[in-house]
């Protein structure tokens, strides 16, 4: 205390008073504060904040949406008191919060755009809500199995004919409150059904009584229809499709379909793509694989200005993405966006006789650099992109252009020194082991302590270190094996073997992971099946120099037998400070005291998931882990011990963590326990999404879809 009283009077025998400064700056500084603090605690400081908190800059637009520490009193509280002030209210994934809760969105008379999405909201609740709602333009809502849109009174209908945009989140068949908008602008469907009910009942796609009424596309501008894996989903997205395809929007300037797996072409499907290619001219375009292999349509359809291209897993060969998409090299700086994940042959001329590990043609990476020169985000991961012995031609130094980039994603084995390749055979055998090893002990690995001189000894002159240094302002980079697959899917039993890595991606490693420590800017960072990875020292570098770090995910780093970067990482989780997200994934790792210690230093961190194969974990100090690291709202954990270990850890961090973070969720449950899919389907879908589920993000949909 003595020594807060000796700065303040430091603060004014210097002059330097935070009230003195003018009210832009002081206002400038309260944006950084969340809503709920400004309005419920710091305006009550004194005469001056009590102002501006209230200011409109601070009150017109409220996010709530990663707030995880606001309950029902707070959003009650903030409602009565600045609820006819908010024009923008995102409560999106605040799951925690009980479904009366929305209620209190009734005072916000003036709301322009609400999101809703992760909120427990029944038909009732929604009419009931959107009655008093007639300025809304904007709605994000999920529609879940009990749904009835009988339920919607009139006043409820018209305000949901004046919704221009609205964002959808399909758990049951159901046309939701489409047909209610009649003048749709833009529509975003996301499909989350599962094919069989919890009792174990298939699904049908088909909807259910009293939803035939057709949704009405006439206005509509921006289509979007994102799929989870399953075939109802598909059932359901075509009824959607199937006013579509009899009358094209004439004003349609994006139509994007995100469809995993297989999602076959029907004769509905083809007239609606024949009908865009005739009438429209689009900007934005994503299509299931199996609607753009082996067909002439991307011949056919007209393009505009361009933003965001998707042709993920698609066959698509170089050759027709030169001369088709980005046509011959003309008019593609309009284009931020590129998603060209697990198209194999896509820096290829042609794919008929071309094998998948074959080297690319740098002269249509070059064609795509200069064509696309603006470039911020590009995925070119899940596929073999070897670069050949040309000089100038590497894959990195072609990249090292795009000077706009923002976030990017590679297959590990394009990263990787052509020479050092050819020269450097695979790594042994007993380094990275094709299959699991026995359980070993974890002890402590050492690891060289001067990291700035290992860096220099290799890779300062590699590809790879040049591309790193180019792309200064990255904010979010993957570099991902061609052949990894997470143990975790989505909606099948844990994967129990994986395929080995490439063999080009064997001599990457340590370095490599140390050249990453020159992206200052670096908010998001994704390592899977790094073969080489010896020590993990070059985790100690980005930790270091990657201050601005919030996401971090590794998986399957170095030896598969044996967590061999233990050491280094706990050292790089020291100087994490901004870290909010962990998820790590590797057979036999142990999570004891040493490591949560060390991950106690991350104190901003929020979530964290371990998914490990035979993996092992201390439960007292996960506890200890819990109680320290006050931040902490989701703790997910899929080892290899056993049920009655990891329910009693699930029941005792529930007890006594839940009342004091609202938002708390923990799964702890065994990763080859057969009934893991029924507990994934109880994770909020905002976590499930954003860290549970692994996957490449880069590019998976165009930038500002929704707000």
């Amino acid at each position: 205390q003595q020594e807060v009283v000796s700065e303040e009077s430091e603060e004014e025998s210097n002059g330097v008073n935070l009230m003195e400064f003018s009210d832009e700056i002081l206002l400038h500084i309260l944006s950084y504060v969340p809503c709920t603090d400004l309005v419920l605690n710091v305006r009550r400081t004194c005469r001056k904040l009590a102002t501006l908190c209230l200011d409109k800059s601070l009150t017109h637009t409220v996010l709530l949406q990663k707030d995880y520490k606001v309950d029902k009193d707070k959003v009650k509280q903030l409602m009565r008191d600045i609820g006819k002030e908010i024009y923008q209210l995102n409560m999106a994934g605040c799951y925690w919060l009980p479904s009366s809760t929305i209620d209190h969105v009734t005072r916000c008379k003036n709301l322009v755009k609400l999101n809703l999405s992760g909120c427990h909201v029944t038909s009732l609740r929604l009419s009931k809500m959107l009655s008093t709602l007639q300025h809304l333009r904007s709605l994000a809502i999920d529609v879940n199995p009990g749904f009835d849109a009988s339920q919607l009174s009139s006043e409820c209908k018209a305000t949901l004919s004046r919704v221009s945009e609205l964002k959808q989140t399909l758990y049951t068949p159901s046309y939701g409150v489409v047909p209610c908008c009649t003048s749709l602008e833009k529509l975003l469907l996301y499909f989350e059904i599962l094919d069989r009910s919890r009792e174990g009942f298939m699904l049908s796609g088909q909807l259910m009584v009293g939803e035939s009424n057709v949704p009405h596309y006439q206005n509509l501008r921006i289509f979007y229809a994102r799929l989870a894996p399953g075939y109802v989903n598909q059932e359901v997205v075509r009824l959607y499709l199937a006013v579509l395809s009899d009358r094209t929007p004439e004003n349609l300037h994006a139509f994007l379909i995100s469809a995993p797996g297989s999602f076959a072409e029907t004769g509905a499907t083809k007239n609606l793509l024949d009908s865009m290619a005739r009438n429209v001219r689009l900007d934005a375009l994503q299509l299931p694989k199996a609607w753009i292999n082996g067909s002439g349509l991307l011949q056919h359809l007209k393009f505009n200005n361009p933003f965001y291209f998707s042709f993920s897993r698609c066959t698509l060969s170089g050759g027709h993405l030169i001369q088709r998409v980005i046509n011959g090299g003309k008019d593609l700086k309009s284009l931020t966006s590129l998603n060209l994940s697990g198209c194999v042959h896509c820096l290829a001329p042609e794919s008929l006789f071309r094998k998948a590990e074959d080297d690319i043609d740098s002269s249509i990476l070059e064609s795509l650099v200069v064509s696309c020169c603006n470039l911020r985000h590009l995925n070119l991961s899940a596929a073999h992109h070897h670069s050949s012995e040309s000089i100038g031609n590497h894959l990195c130094q072609l990249l090292s252009r795009l000077k706009h980039l923002l976030s990017l994603a590679l297959p590990v084995c394009s990263i990787t020194d052509v020479a050092a390749s050819v020269e450097k055979p695979p790594t042994t055998p007993n380094l990275v082991p094709q299959t699991f090893g026995r359980k070993v002990r974890i002890g402590i690995q050492t690891y060289p302590k001067n990291l700035g001189d290992q860096a220099n000894q290799k890779i300062e002159s590699s590809v790879f270190w040049a591309l790193m240094g180019s792309l200064r302002f990255l904010e979010t980079l993957e570099i991902i094996g061609s052949s990894f697959s997470s143990a975790m899917p989505r909606n099948e039993p844990a994967i129990r073997n994986s395929l080995p890595p490439c063999v080009r991606a064997q001599s990457v490693g340590d370095s490599e992971v140390a050249a990453i420590s020159q992206l200052t800017y670096l908010q998001s960072l994704t390592l899977a099946q790094l073969p080489n990875i010896l020590t993990g020292s070059g985790l100690v570098s980005i930790g270091l120099q990657c201050q601005h770090l919030r996401t971090l995910s590794l998986a399957n780093l170095g030896m598969m037998g044996k967590v061999v970067y233990m050491s280094a990482l706990m050292d790089m989780l020291k100087h994490c400070k901004c870290l909010r997200d962990l998820r790590l994934e590797q057979p036999y790792f142990c999570a004891g005291a040493q490591f949560f210690q060390a991950l106690s230093h991350c104190s901003s961190l929020q979530r964290l998931c371990i998914v490990s194969r035979s993996g092992t974990l201390q439960s007292d100090a996960v506890m200890s882990f819990m109680a320290n690291c006050l931040e902490v709202i989701m703790c997910h954990m899929f080892m290899g011990e056993s049920l009655t270990v990891c329910k009693n850890l699930q029941q005792s961090l529930v007890r006594s963590f839940q009342a004091e973070r609202p938002a708390l969720n923990v799964v702890i449950f065994p990763l080859l326990h057969e009934d893991l899919t029924e507990v994934i389907r109880d994770v909020p879908m905002r976590h499930l999404d954003e860290i549970t589920l692994f996957k490449s993000r880069v590019a998976e949909e165009p930038p500002n879809l929704w707000w």
